[in-house]
């Protein structure tokens, strides 16, 4: 109980892209990341960066999210070392529709600690696109942010006759915290059957500050995944299956009261590819069961029989999804789609032994809750002219949402008064929801020039709430403490009212760049969203150490910014290489137009300036990162003001036959510095007495070494 005690104490569109972006082959990063590519299909106003290959950006661990991180208008909620949660301009989280192998997975965690990207470990992507804004009606509803979708490596086959055998092994270290890794994969496959076995390790301790600043508590963690995938390849027709598991014992969250003490998620997916001659269908269905626990690590004082808090979830999730692409002429494309998704979840907090505060009985937080979701959607891409085409897209989605009686751990005990008459409204009121969403989407572009592209669009998005936004009933201090995935130690509650958020957004691309031979870039990307019933918090009760109560409630807000890239080719020469200068900026703004404060977590102005060089087999890059001042914060959530960085990186690559060498140095100068989008430091709050902003990485070694076969 005294650590309990001390943990409430505690908490007393556009989508750019900044890597390879069209130029030729040879870029000098082409080594030092997954090589990249910009996707422009027709009528397509959301820019979004395609990232493939096995080996990771040099300098990250093993968050999958980091793929994307060099990105327009791409940040991350920082959170466990595997479980950073996707921001696109300035939209988080569930805002964000994020598909890993064409899995919808929703978080099985009142923290979400274990978002859709961290079921997935980096050297197993094949690709991670990342649309922002303007979304097409394909690309998933019940979402205002945009979308990500990570997808696996498609089963690889032989030529006919021949027996293929390939893969990979890495093995990866990182100085600051003491950070491994290890990943491989192998296939076997003939012409007709394809067989893959893809498994990985990632481990580190908790990261010490820049500076020469202290140790970041509760920053460690371990995670194991294994994937096998069988493949079956006649003709014009792929079919794949998938069957995996990943095992996470432990994973600290430095701003969160709690840590991840256990997941297991096991998952069995299914994908049909095939061409016909009306057009091509795709079909997917999957299935998940995760086992989720928390508690405290040893940082925030570690649990025992009678100690900590444990708390416990089970989440199932099913679902198909069918999509067919018929063409109607030469210039003419008709898309149709359907898909159904199931989240069944279970949130119990069992009772501690001799404990006052958290017995004797089991609290239910949420009891045989479930949110399903049914979709269609129809899509008209239309090639009018040469040079300009068109895209219009409809779709509706019902989403249903439910969930049983509920328990406090005490219906008598004077600790639990305020959530066992919490409890009681709760179970009298009726707590099912329908939700009929529509979503529309119309995108243009126009090629005026060789050099100049022109792309516009407007997208009307809908989402609902989640099942803790709605059903987190809990109104004790501790209960809704419990509550919450934003990393700034207030307290949630739900809200059985809640409307769904709408968003409407328009958005601009201009791209000029070198039509001859892609030597120079300039993108510029606008964009303005309104979001009727954003679903923000009010200020509900007080809790220690100048905390919050919050409950989740409907406001107007806005949200506007603009991206912009440029890339530049130094000099190319047989005598120097190809050298490259690439530079990008980000800047969005947020407000609710009713409380009139900032909308929380907005990344302030941030940029990157750096300089690619390739030469032969040698890759090498120095890059400055800018991070302006974060002034504009969500005064109802006490966010923190954090102070603007540089921070200055190196790395670089080599390959001899099949092995690549990969090192680099994160900030090389020691940096002292906060993070904007970090929430509170909670795990050193107990140590120190001092509650701040979340720091950042010190300087770090990395080293990875990658051998194929």
């Amino acid at each position: 109980m005294t650590d309990h005690v001390r943990s409430l104490r505690i908490g007393a569109v556009a989508f750019g892209w900044a890597v390879a972006c069209g130029l030729a082959a040879g870029s000098a990063w082409a080594d030092s990341v997954p090589s990249a590519s910009l996707s422009q299909p027709a009528a397509t106003a959301g820019e979004f960066i395609t990232v493939n290959g096995a080996r990771r950006p040099v300098g990250h661990g093993a968050d999958t999210a980091a793929l994307l991180s060099h990105a327009l208008g791409f940040s991350t909620y920082a959170a466990g070392g595997v479980s950073a949660l996707p921001v696109l301009n300035g939209m988080a989280d569930d805002r964000v529709a994020t598909f890993v192998d064409g899995m919808r997975i929703a978080s099985a965690c009142p923290n979400h600690m274990n978002p859709a990207m961290s079921y997935i470990d980096p050297d197993s992507v094949a690709s991670a696109v990342a649309i922002a804004g303007v979304t097409s009606v394909s690309q998933g509803g019940d979402s205002t942010g945009g979308t990500v979708s990570v997808e696996r490596r498609d089963p690889q086959f032989a030529t006919a006759g021949r027996m293929l055998v390939t893969g990979h092994v890495r093995g990866d270290y990182r100085s600051n915290g003491g950070g491994s890794g290890a990943s491989g994969s192998v296939t076997v496959a003939n012409d007709l059957l394809s067989l893959r076995y893809t498994g990985s390790y990632s481990h580190a301790s908790d990261y010490h500050a820049g500076g020469d600043g202290p140790r970041v508590r509760s920053t460690s963690y371990l995670s194991f995944n294994h994937a096998v995938t069988l493949g079956v390849h006649e003709g014009n027709h792929l079919l794949a299956l998938t069957v995996g598991q990943q095992d996470i014992p432990y994973e600290g969250f430095p701003n969160q009261y709690m840590d991840m003490t256990n997941n297991r998620s096991t998952f069995v997916n299914g994908k049909y590819k095939g061409d016909f001659k009306w057009g091509t269908l795709e079909a997917r269905g999957f299935w998940q069961r995760v086992d989720h626990v928390m508690d405290m690590m040893p940082d925030k004082g570690g649990h025992t029989a009678a100690t900590g808090m444990p708390m416990n979830t089970d989440a199932r999730t099913a679902a198909y999804a069918i999509k067919a692409t018929i063409p109607l002429g030469p210039r003419h494309e008709l898309g149709v789609g359907s898909s159904f998704d199931h989240n069944g979840l279970n949130d119990w907090w069992p009772p501690l032994a001799g404990s006052m505060m958290m017995g004797p009985n089991t609290y239910h937080n949420i009891n045989g809750g479930h949110r399903d979701r049914l979709g269609h959607y129809i899509e008209w891409k239309a090639q009018w002219l040469p040079r300009l085409s068109t895209e219009l897209g409809m779709r509706s989605d019902l989403v249903m949402m439910n969930t049983g009686p509920v328990a406090p751990y005490s219906w008598t005990g004077m600790m639990s008064m305020a959530d066992a008459m919490a409890a009681r409204r709760f179970n009298a009121a009726a707590r099912g929801r329908t939700d009929s969403n529509f979503d529309v989407t119309a995108l243009a572009r126009w090629h005026p020039l060789d050099s100049l592209t022109v792309e516009g669009g407007y997208a009307r998005k809908t989402r609902s709430p989640n099942l803790y936004e709605r059903y987190a009933w809990g109104r004790g201090a501790m209960a809704s403490s419990m509550i919450g995935w934003f990393g700034d130690g207030n307290g949630y509650v739900g809200n059985l009212n809640l409307a769904p958020e709408i968003a409407n957004t328009a958005s601009m691309t201009v791209t000029w760049h070198d039509p001859r031979d892609g030597a120079w870039l300039v993108k510029i990307q606008p964009y303005y969203t309104y979001t009727h019933d954003y679903i923000n918090v009010k200020r509900i009760g007080s809790l220690p150490g100048g905390l919050s109560q919050l409950q989740f409630v409907n406001h107007d807000a806005q949200s506007y910014g603009i991206n912009g890239s440029a890339v530049a080719r130094l000099w190319r020469s047989g005598a120097f290489g190809t050298g490259e200068l690439r530079a990008d900026l980000n800047w969005v703004r947020g407000q609710d137009l009713v409380t009139h404060s900032g909308l929380y977590h907005q990344m302030p102005a941030n940029g990157t300036i750096a300089v690619h060089e390739a030469y032969g087999n040698w890759t090498g890059r120095v890059e400055v990162t800018l991070v302006k001042a974060k002034d504009t914060v969500d005064w109802l959530r006490n966010e923190p003001r954090t102070p603007g960085y540089a921070l200055l990186g190196l790395g670089g690559s080599y390959r001899w036959r099949n092995l690549t060498l990969d090192a680099g140095i994160d900030n090389v100068l020691d940096q002292r510095y906060d993070l904007p989008l970090g929430g509170l430091s909670l795990g050193d709050y107990e140590a120190t007495g001092v509650l701040g902003p979340l720091p950042g990485l010190g300087r770090s070694y990395n080293l990875s070494l990658t051998a194929r076969f």
